[in-house]
């Protein structure tokens, strides 16, 4: 008489542990990939809206976008960089755009929400350890509660 081949009960419960074993040690890695990669695209948003913010100011500098006596330099909303504004040294006033389009905050929970509203802003005249909104935009920072991977908090990003 043959002995039947197969598994045995306790070879199908090591390897049923091993794997799940495995599995509990692949999802904290995949969290850690996910929010490494927000943070690469928080990253890269605040750079170039900050960029544009600061190409305003310099096309203000340089007389191609009308300011008004007192004003900051900086545009009144951040829709102004991606929706153009009049260049004025130019007999057509053609239009000059500081971005293609306003870039949402990556860790901004509702995707219904404009952009233009996921940034909290700060303008010209708030002081840098606690930005308000005003007259102008100055700078953005990210609304999103919580740390980074770097130990820094969102907002101060």
């Amino acid at each position: 008489m043959k002995a039947a081949r197969g598994f045995t009960l306790i070879e199908l419960m090591i390897t049923v542990s091993i794997v799940g074993v495995l599995v509990s040690l692949a999802i904290p890695v995949k969290e850690i990939v996910v929010k490494r990669e927000q943070e690469r695209e928080l990253r890269a948003a605040l750079r170039e809206i900050r960029g544009a913010l600061d190409a305003y100011k310099h096309a203000v500098d340089e007389g191609k976008v009308k300011a008004s006596a007192g004003d900051s330099g900086y545009p009144k909303s951040l829709d102004e960089l991606a929706g153009g504004t009049d260049n004025i040294s130019t007999p057509d006033r053609q239009k000059i755009f500081f971005l293609r389009r306003l870039p949402r905050d990556p860790l901004h929970p509702d995707p219904a929400i404009p952009p233009a509203q996921t940034w909290g802003k700060r303008s010209y005249a708030s002081a840098p350890d606690e930005p308000r909104e005003g007259a102008d935009v100055f700078d953005v920072h990210s609304l999103a509660g919580g740390r980074g991977m770097n130990g820094v908090a969102y907002r101060e990003w």
